[in-house]
């Protein structure tokens, strides 16, 4: 099925409306019952108000009744390694869990999903500024530790 996961977002990377940076991506998730559920990155001239392929392929399968994952795949028109940006990777974890995960451009397949929220390539390709990105990654893996830490007494 990964040959159909991977299909499918080529495909639907040609409906992407990317009339700004003209990078188009296309993405595909693979529910429990084999369903497969595609999305494009759509810009807004805001760039704030952009979405990403991921969601768009995450939400269109809940609205469409999708609860479970089992595989995604994401494909960029680049050779160059795209990961996912921050807010995509969240929404990969928090709805599919660690699944596996595809793409023509990621030198290892498949990958688990945890990955992709430690993939750093020569371009993070929904920021500009990476070392924010990973300040912010730091910042949270710090958070994490304190909370996950056992409280002492004093």
């Amino acid at each position: 099925m990964t040959d159909a996961l991977i299909a499918a977002a080529i495909q639907v990377r040609d409906n992407a409306h990317a009339t700004f940076s003209n990078f188009k991506v296309g993405a595909a998730v693979q529910d429990d019952t084999g369903r497969i559920h595609t999305g494009c990155n759509v810009e807004n001239a805001t760039y704030g108000l952009t979405v990403c392929a991921e969601r768009v392929a995450i939400f269109k399968a809940i609205s469409e009744g999708a609860r479970r994952f089992t595989c995604v795949a994401v494909v960029a028109d680049t050779e160059t390694l795209t990961p996912p940006c921050g807010a995509c990777r969240q929404i990969l974890w928090e709805f599919c869990g660690d699944v596996e995960s595809f793409s023509p451009t990621w030198p290892v397949k498949p990958k688990p999903c945890i990955s992709l929220l430690y993939s750093q390539g020569p371009s993070m390709r929904h920021s500009s500024n990476t070392r924010l990105v990973r300040a912010l990654l730091t910042a949270l893996v710090f958070v994490t530790a304190i909370h996950a830490a056992p409280a002492t007494s004093s």
